[in-house]
């Protein structure tokens, strides 16, 4: 059984934050792969996303290459419509039966989960793997209560990540682009570039 972390987003663009929570999470948890899944329509954004699916998947790839615990799945762009992640987890199961999946999710993220669709099966499909930054406190489990059972809890506290502190919001890399400031340092060179050559975000 190989275990795969499931790291969502619209990823527009992917920065250093994703990839240094991805690596965090295959390093600390043991997993065999992490699996960047880009949202079609992103039910939390529902104000789309500012570069096609092309280019996001294109920015993706940039960025991943050369790693090779790291894979992209285009499952939620090719069913199209919102991307519900127990929609995900359950075609997930039913296409790779062999493996254990990981969500990879920060804090705020776990906040939010009650308000998620059918989150009690999100729990039953895949292990929560939670990051929190580097010297700050535990994540507070409590906004899973009664959504889990004991072994379930054992479990997702067995498999908290920590990370350094990286302060970095896709929002705001496209807020520099269109205000022509450096995005250096704050995504991979390859991603920078394309950005660059392509005119992403110029005009957002």
């Amino acid at each position: 059984m190989r275990r795969i972390g499931i790291l969502g987003g619209s990823f527009d663009p992917v920065h250093y934050g994703h990839l240094l929570l991805a690596e965090s999470c295959h390093e600390q948890c043991g997993l065999d792969e992490v699996w960047f899944v880009p949202a079609a329509l992103n039910p939390h954004k529902p104000a789309g996303s500012f570069a096609s699916d092309e280019q996001r998947v294109e920015m993706l790839r940039l960025a991943l290459a050369g790693h090779s615990g790291f894979g992209m799945s285009k499952i939620e762009l090719e069913r199209g419509g919102a991307s519900f992640t127990v929609d995900t987890l359950e075609l997930l199961h039913e296409q790779f039966v062999e493996h254990e999946f990981f969500l990879l999710l920060g804090a705020d993220s776990l906040a939010d989960l009650p308000k998620w669709k059918n989150p009690r099966r999100i729990c039953e499909l895949a292990v929560l793997s939670v990051v929190r930054r580097l010297g700050f406190a535990s994540v507070d489990l409590d906004v899973l209560a009664g959504m889990i059972t004991p072994e379930q809890l054992q479990q997702i506290r067995m498999s908290e990540v920590e990370m350094p502190g990286m302060e970095l919001t896709s929002t705001g890399i496209r807020e520099r682009v269109r205000d022509s400031k450096s995005i250096r340092y704050r995504t991979p060179r390859a991603v920078e570039m394309y950005i660059e050559t392509t005119g992403l975000y110029r005009d957002e």
